[in-house]
Protein backbone atom coordinates (compact mmCIF):
# COMPACT_ATOMS: atom_id res chain seq x y z
CA UNK A 1 0.00 0.00 0.00
CA UNK A 2 1.34 3.41 -0.97
CA UNK A 3 2.09 6.04 1.68
CA UNK A 4 2.25 9.83 1.35
CA UNK A 5 4.35 11.67 3.92
CA UNK A 6 4.57 15.46 4.06
CA UNK A 7 7.93 16.84 5.24
CA UNK A 8 7.80 20.28 6.82
CA UNK A 9 10.26 22.32 8.82
CA UNK A 10 9.75 24.54 11.83
CA UNK A 11 11.57 27.16 9.73
CA UNK A 12 13.85 27.47 6.73
CA UNK A 13 17.40 26.23 6.11
CA UNK A 14 17.20 23.60 8.85
CA UNK A 15 17.80 20.42 6.87
CA UNK A 16 14.46 19.44 5.28
CA UNK A 17 16.02 18.31 2.02
CA UNK A 18 18.69 16.21 3.72
CA UNK A 19 16.07 14.60 5.98
CA UNK A 20 13.83 13.95 2.97
CA UNK A 21 16.80 12.34 1.22
CA UNK A 22 17.57 10.22 4.29
CA UNK A 23 14.01 8.91 4.43
CA UNK A 24 14.15 8.17 0.70
CA UNK A 25 17.51 6.40 1.07
CA UNK A 26 16.19 4.28 3.94
CA UNK A 27 13.37 3.16 1.64
CA UNK A 28 15.74 1.59 -0.90
CA UNK A 29 14.04 -1.40 -2.46
CA UNK A 30 10.76 0.49 -2.66
CA UNK A 31 9.53 2.85 -5.36
CA UNK A 32 9.95 6.37 -3.97
CA UNK A 33 8.92 9.76 -5.32
CA UNK A 34 9.82 13.17 -3.93
CA UNK A 35 7.49 16.03 -4.77
CA UNK A 36 8.65 19.65 -4.39
CA UNK A 37 5.57 21.85 -4.81
CA UNK A 38 7.41 25.16 -5.05
CA UNK A 39 11.14 25.65 -5.56
CA UNK A 40 12.30 29.20 -4.97
CA UNK A 41 15.63 30.95 -5.38
CA UNK A 42 16.85 29.08 -8.44
CA UNK A 43 16.99 29.85 -12.13
CA UNK A 44 15.65 27.43 -14.75
CA UNK A 45 17.99 24.51 -15.28
CA UNK A 46 19.68 24.71 -11.88
CA UNK A 47 19.31 21.53 -9.79
CA UNK A 48 16.69 21.99 -7.09
CA UNK A 49 15.85 20.24 -3.83
CA UNK A 50 14.09 17.32 -5.51
CA UNK A 51 17.11 16.65 -7.72
CA UNK A 52 19.35 16.83 -4.65
CA UNK A 53 17.26 14.13 -2.97
CA UNK A 54 17.83 11.88 -5.98
CA UNK A 55 21.58 12.60 -5.95
CA UNK A 56 21.86 11.70 -2.27
CA UNK A 57 19.33 8.89 -1.97
CA UNK A 58 19.75 7.04 -5.25
CA UNK A 59 18.22 6.32 -8.61
CA UNK A 60 15.22 4.50 -7.10
CA UNK A 61 13.79 7.98 -6.40
CA UNK A 62 11.65 9.92 -8.87
CA UNK A 63 11.88 13.72 -8.58
CA UNK A 64 8.96 16.01 -9.42
CA UNK A 65 8.88 19.82 -9.12
CA UNK A 66 5.59 21.61 -9.72
CA UNK A 67 6.67 25.25 -9.85
CA UNK A 68 9.88 27.29 -9.76
CA UNK A 69 10.34 30.95 -8.92
CA UNK A 70 13.71 32.73 -9.23
CA UNK A 71 13.83 34.81 -6.05
CA UNK A 72 14.57 33.20 -2.64
CA UNK A 73 11.29 34.22 -1.06
CA UNK A 74 8.09 32.61 0.21
CA UNK A 75 6.39 30.91 -2.76
CA UNK A 76 3.42 33.30 -2.89
CA UNK A 77 5.68 36.36 -2.84
CA UNK A 78 8.14 34.87 -5.30
CA UNK A 79 5.36 33.96 -7.73
CA UNK A 80 3.76 37.39 -7.47
CA UNK A 81 7.03 39.25 -8.04
CA UNK A 82 7.90 37.05 -11.00
CA UNK A 83 4.46 37.48 -12.57
CA UNK A 84 4.01 33.71 -12.54
CA UNK A 85 1.05 31.54 -11.58
CA UNK A 86 1.44 30.22 -8.03
CA UNK A 87 1.05 26.59 -7.08
CA UNK A 88 -2.20 25.75 -5.25
CA UNK A 89 -2.72 23.23 -2.47
CA UNK A 90 -5.17 21.19 -4.57
CA UNK A 91 -2.53 20.92 -7.31
CA UNK A 92 -0.04 19.59 -4.76
CA UNK A 93 -2.58 17.05 -3.54
CA UNK A 94 -3.48 15.94 -7.05
CA UNK A 95 0.19 15.51 -8.00
CA UNK A 96 0.95 13.52 -4.84
CA UNK A 97 -2.05 11.26 -5.35
CA UNK A 98 -1.03 10.59 -8.95
CA UNK A 99 2.51 9.71 -7.86
CA UNK A 100 1.06 7.39 -5.19
CA UNK A 101 -0.54 5.26 -7.89
CA UNK A 102 2.93 4.39 -9.21
CA UNK A 103 5.14 4.57 -6.10
CA UNK A 104 5.24 2.94 -2.69
CA UNK A 105 6.28 6.13 -0.86
CA UNK A 106 5.66 9.75 -1.83
CA UNK A 107 7.55 12.45 0.09
CA UNK A 108 6.14 15.97 -0.26
CA UNK A 109 8.81 18.46 0.78
CA UNK A 110 7.56 21.91 1.70
CA UNK A 111 9.24 25.30 1.40
CA UNK A 112 10.12 26.86 4.73
CA UNK A 113 7.62 26.22 7.51
CA UNK A 114 4.17 24.66 7.59
CA UNK A 115 2.18 27.89 7.11
CA UNK A 116 4.31 29.61 4.47
CA UNK A 117 1.91 30.79 1.78
CA UNK A 118 1.80 29.14 -1.61
CA UNK A 119 -0.61 31.73 -3.05
CA UNK A 120 -2.24 35.05 -2.24
CA UNK A 121 -5.39 33.29 -1.04
CA UNK A 122 -3.43 31.87 1.87
CA UNK A 123 -3.02 28.27 0.71
CA UNK A 124 -0.27 26.40 2.58
CA UNK A 125 1.44 23.06 2.87
CA UNK A 126 -0.91 22.33 5.75
CA UNK A 127 -3.84 22.66 3.35
CA UNK A 128 -2.23 20.19 0.97
CA UNK A 129 -1.64 17.74 3.83
CA UNK A 130 -5.28 18.11 4.88
CA UNK A 131 -6.51 17.39 1.34
CA UNK A 132 -4.29 14.30 1.29
CA UNK A 133 -5.12 13.21 4.86
CA UNK A 134 -1.36 12.69 5.09
CA UNK A 135 0.82 12.68 8.22
CA UNK A 136 3.46 15.38 8.60
CA UNK A 137 7.09 14.75 9.55
CA UNK A 138 8.61 17.77 11.30
CA UNK A 139 12.22 18.75 10.78
CA UNK A 140 13.61 20.90 13.58
CA UNK A 141 16.97 22.36 14.55
CA UNK A 142 18.70 21.08 17.66
CA UNK A 143 19.57 24.24 19.55
CA UNK A 144 18.10 26.97 21.67
CA UNK A 145 14.70 28.21 20.46
CA UNK A 146 13.64 25.03 18.74
CA UNK A 147 11.12 24.00 21.40
CA UNK A 148 8.87 27.01 20.90
CA UNK A 149 8.90 26.72 17.10
CA UNK A 150 8.22 23.00 17.33
CA UNK A 151 5.36 23.45 19.80
CA UNK A 152 3.77 26.17 17.63
CA UNK A 153 3.98 23.97 14.53
CA UNK A 154 2.54 20.99 16.41
CA UNK A 155 -0.31 23.16 17.66
CA UNK A 156 -1.01 24.35 14.12
CA UNK A 157 -1.14 20.73 12.97
CA UNK A 158 -3.47 19.70 15.78
CA UNK A 159 -5.79 22.65 15.17
CA UNK A 160 -6.17 21.48 11.56
CA UNK A 161 -6.75 17.86 12.48
CA UNK A 162 -3.41 16.80 11.03
CA UNK A 163 -1.19 14.05 12.41
CA UNK A 164 2.44 14.66 13.36
CA UNK A 165 4.37 11.54 12.39
CA UNK A 166 7.36 12.57 14.47
CA UNK A 167 10.33 14.91 14.64
CA UNK A 168 13.76 14.60 13.06
CA UNK A 169 16.63 16.91 14.01
CA UNK A 170 17.90 18.30 10.72
CA UNK A 171 21.49 18.88 11.84
CA UNK A 172 22.74 17.60 15.18
CA UNK A 173 26.03 19.26 16.21
CA UNK A 174 29.03 16.98 16.50
CA UNK A 175 29.60 18.46 19.96
CA UNK A 176 26.12 19.46 21.15
CA UNK A 177 25.83 22.22 23.71
CA UNK A 178 23.67 21.96 26.82
CA UNK A 179 20.51 23.17 25.04
CA UNK A 180 20.93 20.68 22.21
CA UNK A 181 21.48 17.80 24.61
CA UNK A 182 18.42 18.71 26.64
CA UNK A 183 16.32 19.18 23.50
CA UNK A 184 16.80 15.53 22.56
CA UNK A 185 14.56 14.77 25.53
CA UNK A 186 12.30 17.83 25.23
CA UNK A 187 11.51 17.90 21.49
CA UNK A 188 9.11 14.93 21.64
CA UNK A 189 7.24 16.68 24.46
CA UNK A 190 7.01 19.93 22.47
CA UNK A 191 5.83 18.09 19.37
CA UNK A 192 3.58 15.58 21.08
CA UNK A 193 5.23 13.02 18.80
CA UNK A 194 8.33 10.83 18.92
CA UNK A 195 11.85 11.84 17.99
CA UNK A 196 12.51 9.71 14.91
CA UNK A 197 16.06 10.64 14.06
CA UNK A 198 18.92 13.10 13.96
CA UNK A 199 21.08 13.91 10.96
CA UNK A 200 24.76 14.72 11.56
CA UNK A 201 26.05 18.28 11.00
CA UNK A 202 25.79 20.10 7.69
CA UNK A 203 28.45 17.94 6.00
CA UNK A 204 25.89 15.16 5.51
CA UNK A 205 24.56 16.96 2.46
CA UNK A 206 28.00 17.12 0.87
CA UNK A 207 28.57 13.36 0.99
CA UNK A 208 28.64 11.37 -2.20
CA UNK A 209 25.41 9.62 -3.04
CA UNK A 210 26.81 6.20 -2.19
CA UNK A 211 28.15 7.34 1.19
CA UNK A 212 24.96 9.17 2.06
CA UNK A 213 22.71 6.25 1.13
CA UNK A 214 24.86 3.86 3.16
CA UNK A 215 24.81 6.02 6.30
CA UNK A 216 21.29 7.45 6.19
CA UNK A 217 19.44 4.48 7.74
CA UNK A 218 21.56 4.83 10.84
CA UNK A 219 20.25 8.36 11.39
CA UNK A 220 16.59 7.34 11.41
CA UNK A 221 14.36 5.26 13.67
CA UNK A 222 12.76 2.05 12.39
CA UNK A 223 9.45 3.90 11.96
CA UNK A 224 11.11 5.71 9.05
CA UNK A 225 12.85 2.62 7.72
CA UNK A 226 16.08 3.24 9.63
CA UNK A 227 18.12 1.36 12.17
CA UNK A 228 18.70 4.04 14.82
CA UNK A 229 17.86 2.89 18.34
CA UNK A 230 14.96 4.72 19.93
CA UNK A 231 14.70 5.72 23.55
Amino acid sequence: MSMILVVSGTGTEIGKTVVTAAVAAAARGRRVAVLKPAQTGLAPGEPGDAAEVVRLAGSHVTAVELARFPEPLAPATAARRAGLVPVRPFEVAEAAEKLATEHDLVLVEGAGGLLVRFDDEGGTLADAARLLSAPVLLVAPAGLGTLNATALTAEALANRGLSCRGVVIGSMPAEPDLASRCNIEDLPVAAGAPLLGAVPPAGAGSLSGAAFAARAPGWLAPELGGTRATR
